[in-house]
């Protein structure tokens, strides 16, 4: 049996002067960031480099018209990231402070 929950969905985000354009740069510079990786990779990536460039172009195309024109449904991708890495910062500043003591 399966039992399915539906969440409620997400409230709109709120604007503020300068949000579309600031989401529109962050909406194309994570697939950049992908095709970069991609495309300067130290060992041949064969098929599997182009059609990742090619899934990232599209993802970013979507992210890019959510940006510019839904934007109170677009979710900040550099927000999220940076919470992550900084936790794991820290993290890892509080495990070095443990083992040098």
């Amino acid at each position: 049996m399966w039992l399915l929950y539906a969440r409620a969905p997400a409230p709109d985000a709120p604007y503020w002067p300068g949000r579309r354009w600031l989401a529109a740069v962050d909406a194309v510079a994570w697939p950049l960031l992908w095709v970069l990786l991609f495309s300067h990779a130290p060992k041949p990536v064969g098929r599997v480099g182009p059609f990742v460039m090619a899934v990232a172009l599209l993802c970013g195309l979507g992210r890019l018209h959510r940006a510019l024109c839904e934007n109170h449904r677009y979710r900040f991708t550099t927000w999220r990231w940076s919470r992550v890495v900084a936790a794991l910062m820290v993290i890892g500043l509080v495990m070095k402070l443990m083992l040098t003591v």
